[in-house]
């Protein structure tokens, strides 16, 4: 799963897989590494490092069961090199993008400021490309 902050990847995913699936989620491990009451998307320099290692160990494992489970990752901006490793390992890959003006009003309403940064990235690498996205705008954020 590929697309801008607060395009709705997560949702796309909670609709799709099934209880059996595994979904390698940053956001998600990192709110279940961290301490009670954290915020949901700000996490600290030291939680973000444990959850990136232990992201890359469940990846690798994860891989090793693709002929008997669906794998769902989701993948803000992959470089080259992750996507090379997708197709080597036949992905499909998804891009859940709703469109600029309302990832940013969801990002205004939900997340941290930065996080227009890196939306405002996103969008910039995909300047010119055809939009073959899967809209979320349907749900009311």
């Amino acid at each position: 799963m590929t697309g801008p902050p607060a395009a709705g990847k997560s949702s796309w995913i909670r609709a799709h897989a099934k209880p059996e699936d595994i979904v390698i989620d940053l956001d998600l491990m990192a709110l279940a590494m961290a301490g009670p009451g954290a915020d949901h998307h700000a996490h600290s320099e030291v939680l973000t490092k444990v959850v990136h290692r232990a992201r890359f160990a469940a990846l690798d494992e994860a891989y090793q069961h693709l002929d008997t489970t669906d794998v769902y990752v989701i993948h803000t901006q992959p470089s080259a090199k992750a996507l090379a490793k997708y197709k080597r390992l036949k992905a499909r890959i998804v891009t859940v993008d709703p469109g600029r003006d309302i990832v940013m009003a969801r990002i205004r309403a939900m997340r941290q400021p930065g996080m227009e940064r890196v939306a405002s990235r996103w969008y910039n690498a995909r300047r010119g490309q055809s939009r073959t996205a899967m809209p979320q705008a349907s749900r009311r954020w």
